[in-house]
């Protein structure tokens, strides 16, 4: 065995009882840094499952980013218009079946037509405005979860009744419509048809739930007063975190405003970057503290173990050698402290997940944990540099001792 290695072996043995603390102080550190990790950015993929995957990823609608320009804009540069009427178009996307049959061929994910429209439903008495959607039934449960957050009823049932709807819970109970009822249905442009509910349904976002309607596009279109109108285009991908890219690239081919969920939901984005540097900073803090931990038990075994080094010293060791040891006694604690912080923190994982949490609000009863090995690493890496760091400053005192002042008996 080479001899760094046995000295720093034989001082860590030596004193089991301080070495366990140290092990035991940057395991501490590890396993509850990794279980704040996997608790906090569990929590973020769960929110984002719950809010932004019961929705379309990209919203691909008839709107233009940006006004048309002008003839005369292009026919001379330093023209100007002011006052321009744009001439009214037919709502709509053009060609949306040829759109969505061009998406397909590459988009990793899933493309469905909708109409969107707004209108006022009323019954008995109680008029609540609310958003209409049509959907294509199909296509619609590859784009959004709205066939699992059915209540009292099934999607299917849109084909079983002549202008059926679909309500939020909460829109349903503001009115006191019940499946079955026939409620009043009047779009902004005047017109009006009865529709009877067939089935409610819950999203777990009360601005969701407490506005929104579903029917069959043919509905939505008799309510816009325009046969074959599609102006939206729901868009799911394989990885929600790709959608603003993919967005950017629909938007270039079509011409029409794609928005993802990313430039929806802006204040979510930088509310999550809040939450990760919490996160990293909560971690780091944990492991700092352990640290100490570990320049504590290389302190005071350099304190012990000085006449032993001016007997290395005396006999030849250099001190970079001796600097080598006692680094080295803290490589092996910061191992051996991550090693068992790794197992500790899969446990409090695990037993954080099987917290029961009873909400009338949330239809998950457990807590949201997400395991990954980069949480491993990097806490059991941080660990482990913080322990070379904790032990690099005795080990450096430790080289400096002069051999003839410890023979001697000098402090």
């Amino acid at each position: 065995m080479n001899l760094v290695v046995l000295v720093a072996w034989t001082h860590v043995r030596s004193r089991i009882r301080q070495t366990l603390v140290g092990v035991l102080g940057v395991a501490t550190g590890v396993g509850f840094s990794v279980m704040m990790a996997a608790l906090m950015e569990g929590s973020q993929r769960d929110f984002i499952a719950q809010l932004v995957d019961s929705l379309p990823h990209i919203s691909v609608s008839d709107e233009r980013r940006s006004p048309p320009v002008q003839p005369a804009e292009i026919a001379f540069g330093a023209a100007e218009i002011r006052g321009q009427i744009t001439p009214a178009l037919r709502p709509g996307i053009k060609n949306p079946y040829a759109i969505m049959a061009s998406l397909e061929s590459w988009l990793p994910g899933s493309v469905a037509p909708s109409v969107q429209a707004r209108a006022v439903i009323s019954f008995s008495g109680r008029d609540t405005a609310a958003s209409v959607i049509g959907i294509d039934a199909k296509r619609e449960p590859n784009v959004s979860k709205l066939v699992t957050q059915i209540r009292g009823g099934s999607l299917d049932n849109l084909y079983k009744a002549s202008n059926a709807i679909v309500l939020g819970d909460g829109l349903a109970k503001k009115m006191g419509a019940r499946v079955g009822n026939s409620v009043t249905v009047t779009a902004g442009n005047g017109r009006s048809i009865s529709a009877t509910v067939v089935a409610l349904y819950h999203s777990g976002v009360s601005q969701i739930d407490d506005s929104q309607s579903y029917t069959l596009i043919k509905t939505a279109q008799i309510l816009a007063g325009q046969t074959g109108l599609v102006n939206e285009i729901r868009v799911k991908i394989k990885d929600a975190m790709q959608s603003r890219e993919i967005a950017a690239r629909i938007e270039a081919e079509t011409g029409y405003k794609s928005m993802s969920w990313q430039e929806a939901h802006e204040d979510l984005l930088s509310a999550f970057k809040i939450r990760d540097f919490i996160m990293y900073t909560v971690v780091e803090a944990i492991l700092l503290v352990a640290s100490f931990g570990t320049y504590n038990i290389i302190s005071t075994i350099t304190h012990e173990k000085t006449r032993d080094i001016a007997i290395m010293k005396s006999l030849g060791l250099r001190a970079a050698t001796v600097r080598q040891i006692f680094v080295l006694e803290s490589v092996l604690i910061g191992l051996a402290g991550m090693a068992i912080g790794w197992v500790l923190g899969l446990a409090l994982s695990w037993g954080m997940e099987q917290i029961t949490i009873r909400s009338p609000y949330m239809d998950s009863t457990h807590l949201p944990i997400f395991y990954s090995p980069y949480h491993y690493l990097l806490a059991g890496g941080v660990a482990l540099l913080a322990s070379v760091i904790a032990g690099y400053f005795p080990a450096r005192k430790a080289a400096s001792v002069q051999p003839v002042d410890i023979i001697r008996g000098a402090s």
